[in-house]
C-alpha cells in the first residue's frame, strides 16, 4: 500500500504594494518669497517651501548655539536672527508667527 504524501499547506501571504509617492500639495507646493532678513538666515535662499524655511531656520539656530541652555524651548536669537524674530526670547512654538512677516 502506497501511502498518500499529505501535501504541505502553505499560507498564503499578500504581498505588499510599494508606498506611493504622494504628490506634493499645500504648504510643500507652495514656494514662497523671503526677505532680505530671512533670506540670509536660510543661506541665501530667495525661494523655499514653508517646510524648508522651518528646517533651514532650526540648522542655524543649532549650528549658533541660540537656544537657551536651560529650556530649550526659548530661542535667544544673535543679531542676524533678531533681525527676524526680535530681540527678545521668543518660544520654539511663536516661531511661525515671527516668520509670517518675512514670508511672501
Amino acid at each position: 500500500m502506497a501511502k498518500k504524501k499529505k501535501a504541505a499547506t502553505k499560507k498564503k501571504v499578500a504581498k505588499k504594494k510599494p508606498a506611493k509617492k504622494r504628490a506634493a500639495s499645500g504648504l510643500t507646493k507652495m514656494t514662497c518669497n523671503l526677505s532680505e532678513d530671512l533670506s540670509a538666515v536660510c543661506g541665501g535662499a530667495k525661494k523655499l517651501t514653508r517646510p524648508q524655511i522651518v528646517k533651514k531656520l532650526w540648522a542655524y539656530i543649532k549650528a549658533h548655539k541660540c537656544q537657551d541652555t536651560k529650556n530649550k524651548r526659548m530661542i535667544c536669537p544673535d543679531k542676524k536672527l533678531a533681525a527676524v524674530i526680535g530681540n527678545k526670547p521668543v518660544d520654539m512654538l511663536k516661531l511661525a508667527g515671527c516668520l509670517s512677516k518675512h514670508i511672501s
